[in-house]
């Protein structure tokens, strides 16, 4: 995944277990530890559907019997490779919860208190439910309290910094096109629905969730006592469709030079004039003469239905979405209510997370299991006695290799590419020269001092974290950039690339089966964990990371002719995914999936590259009836193992930008040619592509 003027999507999904570990200090040279066993293959052959050819489906041959035999389970909506490692991570993690919780007498302020009562108070259902409605009620006071629309400003600001939904999204990042400031992005937001398509696309399948989300906004609104749900429902539902009308599409707010709207507070204040900015800005605490704004038509149109829309559907509206935000923090009616539509209805999940599961995320930060990125926990405090616990140093040695030589194959490969000229090549090479890796866990651990939590205050602990963390960032503005700061927490199975420091990051948590099995031949390591190293090397070549230079600055360092190339081979691409149609009716978006797509094929292909560099001209050995070049896409079939329910591979078509896992394997590997000699792909097999049709760009 990529990161750029936004917080950064999800690649990947677990956790290290100390056997592997120790294996790993073995590979890693270490002269006391014994010698290491023999390798294994590192396939999973019981996966295996030996009725299909790989020539004709590699994806159903690697992962086609665990497909027929595998559930989903019943708390998902979805369930793959990355799940199953998650599902350690959980586990590990839930142990160091609740020693902590167990106990009694820590200190106060400490880390173990705050993460004994913060997961205590989540798990006192009998509290929460004899609490009912008393945690938001000064909340829906300060909401019932506003009578000129000329407070809303303020309004907008509070409610943003204590985690509620409005139609600002802010995000400290650095300038793109000056990386050594850092500057305040305002994004589009304040949607009930997962996306814009939701609200205005005319289907019968969107026609429905619209039905059934007014009916759950009135059900919501009528818990918490408003005698006018139904009217105030369809209030709400008309102020979203009309904010929706003027939002960006998600291909268009993926741009990066498109999105680069720099204003300063008078010019913000003449695109939206019906909002008191300079109130705004001082009550969400931006300093700073300017602001990025990713969308610009999306805050005139808020600025529109400010004037538009009555008082008091604003004020519905409010409620509604504090309601909605803390809905899965108050009693079970609310609970179960959240739980029908945005996880019955929106995913199709079957029952609800067990609550400890819900307690151990909200802990770190965010309800959602599957979430990166925590604003409301304690994230790094976890991550740092995880990483005590199931990563020790030695651990980066393997990873550092690994990543030595996917640099080098992405040099070796840029400096043969046939579509570019020397000009654009050198500046490319002196780019890939300025990577800078993080592997593991941050060298300087997050400060939590700050954030005070009670064991009886759930929904103030959550408010407060929030807070917190909007202070945190906001607290950079004007300072030099934390070149060492993550993104991510070192227990989140995942990885991603920077653009603004030009820097790739890989968690501790992935270093497991299937990306990296450390009692395994190294062909499975690179077809896994060497093809996402490639992918997040690959996204500072995509089509918006190869916008911005090896300093992470957002400016042109390509002649005009190779960029067309370039963007030649992307079309080929987009057109290519475009035909994939995942569901009746509902083809994949090539435009929207394209970076994405771009990192999995330079990811796949350069990670090959690395596979034979890492052999040093030796032969690898035949396990497993499988040749090194064989396992090495069976390897990258593998990680790619995962089922959807049908209302979440939906979602996923509308709003992610990575494709579905079936098509980041099958529609991949047909553009590598070393596939085509592993097995003996012919014309007339499935997977076969006309030499016209294979793209290569890095």
């Amino acid at each position: 995944m990529r990161n750029r003027n936004r917080p950064v999507n999800t690649f990947l999904t677990g956790a290290a277990r100390a056997t592997v570990l120790a294996a790993l200090v073995t590979l890693a040279g270490c002269s006391s530890t014994p010698p290491a066993p023999p390798l294994n293959s590192g396939i999973d052959l019981t996966a295996f559907d030996r009725s299909v050819r790989p020539q004709d489906d590699l994806f159903r041959f690697v992962n086609g019997n665990w497909l027929k035999t595998t559930e989903i389970p019943a708390d998902r909506s979805n369930y793959g490779a990355f799940t199953r490692i998650a599902e350690q991570a959980e586990k590990d993690l839930r142990t160091i919860i609740e020693e902590a919780a167990g106990k009694t007498g820590h200190a106060a302020g400490s880390d173990e208190q705050k993460v004994a009562d913060l997961y205590n108070a989540f798990m006192n259902e009998a509290k929460l439910e004899a609490l009912g409605m008393t945690p938001l009620k000064a909340e829906l006071a300060r909401i019932a309290a506003v009578k000129d629309k000329k407070q809303i400003a303020a309004l907008v600001a509070h409610l943003d910094g204590i985690g509620v939904t409005t139609p600002i999204g802010v995000f400290i990042n650095q300038d793109a096109k000056e990386p050594t400031q850092y500057i305040a992005y305002l994004l589009q937001s304040g949607l009930g629905l997962p996306d814009r398509d939701y609200y205005l696309l005319k289907d019968a399948k969107f026609k429905d969730i619209r039905k059934q989300y007014l009916a759950h906004v009135e059900k919501t609104l009528a818990l918490a006592g408003d005698k006018n749900a139904a009217v105030n429902a369809r209030a709400i539902l008309a102020l979203e469709t009309a904010l929706a009308q003027k939002q960006w599409t998600r291909v268009d707010s993926r741009d990066d030079d498109k999105t680069y709207n720099k204003k300063t507070r008078a010019e913000l204040q003449a695109l939206a004039p019906n909002l008191g900015w300079e109130t705004y800005l001082k009550e969400s605490n931006i300093a700073g003469d300017a602001v990025i704004v990713a969308q610009p038509s999306a805050f005139t149109g808020f600025s529109e239905q400010l004037a538009a829309q009555s008082l008091g559907a604003w004020r519905a509206y409010f409620r509604w979405h504090l309601l909605k935000d803390y809905s899965p923090y108050l009693s079970k009616a609310f609970v179960d209510e959240n739980f029908a539509f945005y996880g019955k209805t929106l995913r199709g999940i079957e029952e609800n997370r067990p609550r400890w599961k819900r307690g151990v995320s909200a802990v770190q930060g965010g309800l959602d299991g599957d979430s990166a990125f925590a604003s409301k926990g304690l994230g790094e405090v976890l991550g740092r006695i995880y990483v005590a616990r199931h990563f020790p140093p030695q651990a980066k040695a393997r990873m550092e290799e690994m990543v030595k030589n996917l640099l080098l194959a992405y040099k070796n490969s840029i400096e043969k590419l046939e579509w570019m000229g020397p000009e654009t090549r050198a500046k490319a090479l002196e780019k890939l020269a300025k990577f800078t890796t993080k592997i593991g866990y941050p060298d300087k651990w997050r400060d939590y001092s700050g954030f005070a939590i009670q064991g009886d205050d759930l929904v103030g602990n959550l408010m407060r974290g929030a807070g917190f963390d909007r202070a945190y960032q906001t607290g950079k503005l004007g300072k030099p950039v934390d070149r060492g700061e993550w993104a991510m927490t070192p227990q989140i199975v995942n990885a991603y690339y920077n653009a603004n420091l030009n820097e790739i990051v890989f968690p501790a948590a992935i270093l497991q089966p299937p990306f990296f099995n450390l009692a395994a031949d190294d062909a499975v390591n690179y077809g896994g964990i060497g093809a996402v190293i490639g992918h997040e090397i690959g996204h500072g070549f995509d089509d918006q990371g190869s916008k911005s230079d090896g300093d992470g600055r957002l400016q042109s360092w390509w002649t005009a002719d190779d960029r067309t190339k370039f963007e030649q081979r992307a079309q080929q691409l987009i057109e290519q995914y475009s035909v994939y149609e995942p569901l009746p009716g509902q083809k994949l978006n090539g435009a929207l999936t394209i970076g994405e797509n771009i990192g999995d094929l330079g990811g796949a292909t350069i990670a090959y590259q690395g596979y034979k560099l890492s052999l040093r001209g030796k032969e690898a050995p035949v396990l497993d009836g499988f040749t090194g070049d064989q396992r090495f896409f069976i390897g990258y079939a593998q990680i790619w193992a995962r089922k959807y329910r049908e209302p979440e591979l939906l979602a996923r078509l509308k709003t992610d930008s990575h494709s579905p896992s079936e098509y980041r394997c099958n529609a991949i590997v047909p553009h590598v040619p070393e596939f085509y000699a592993a097995f003996d792909v012919k014309p007339g097999d499935r997977m076969y592509r006309d030499a016209a049709q294979r793209v290569k760009i890095w």
